[in-house]
């Protein structure tokens, strides 16, 4: 089975994350916002493998919706955490961007994936 690009990109991202929080854990200290982080980032990508499984279009779209939402979250504690200080403006820009794309290849998905829904 060949995976989808939203797929393959979630799945990254959240190894990237993981690694994220393992260097903020490790060497800054930091506990809760990297928490926060690996649980909406990793989450981004789980909810898109499930929504590949899903038992209608509907519940295709609502876990694609709840990625997008983890993608978001994800976003805002990346954005924290580089405004603190706890991860330098190289790192931190190259993640944001991931994620950013992640948002915009989302958004189109649950877009999509709702105009189908509609003209059924």
């Amino acid at each position: 089975m060949t995976d989808s690009v939203i797929k393959t990109k979630s799945r990254v991202f959240a190894i990237r994350v993981i690694k994220l929080y393992q260097y903020l854990k490790n060497e800054k200290s930091e506990h809760i916002m990297s928490t926060q982080v690996l649980r909406s980032g990793t989450s981004i990508g789980a909810n898109v493998h499930e929504a590949f499984f899903g038992a209608s279009k509907k519940d295709f779209t609502n876990k694609l919706s709840i990625a997008l939402k983890e993608a978001c979250e994800t976003e805002y504690w990346l954005y924290i955490l580089a405004e603190t200080g706890y991860i330098e403006d190289n790192m931190r820009d190259s993640i944001i961007s991931d994620c950013q794309e992640l948002c915009r290849l989302l958004h189109k998905s649950v877009k999509t994936a709702r105009a189908s829904n509609e003209n059924k």
